[in-house]
């Protein structure tokens, strides 16, 4: 029990740590346009928790969209807090796939 705490503590401030360093550094994903504005409609290519490349295999749905992760602590974060996660993606232009469920 100790050792899963430990692990999540360390999890959470690794994402803390790199949320803040993609934030920093204004990165952005999504398509841009000529004068440089970001166009929505860019695949999901980094997590939203993160900001890792993204593994296909790690994935929830949410409201009919698949959200990829990188690794699989990430989705008990997103799940803690989806809409952060979902405004994240649209401020970067990214438009999550659809899937066929409506959860």
């Amino acid at each position: 029990m100790k050792r899963v705490i430990i692990s999540m503590i360390l999890a959470l401030a690794l994402a803390f740590a790199s949320a803040g360093a993609v934030m920093a550094a204004g990165a952005t994903q999504g398509l841009q346009d000529k004068s440089g504005t970001v166009q929505p409609g860019a695949p999901q290519t980094v997590c939203p928790v993160l900001g890792n490349k993204i593994n296909k295999n790690i994935y929830t749905d949410y409201q009919g969209q698949r959200i990829y992760f990188c690794c699989p602590g990430c989705i008990d974060v997103f799940k803690k807090n989806p809409e952060a996660c979902l405004k994240k993606m649209e401020e970067q232009g990214v438009t999550p796939e659809k899937t066929s469920g409506g959860k």
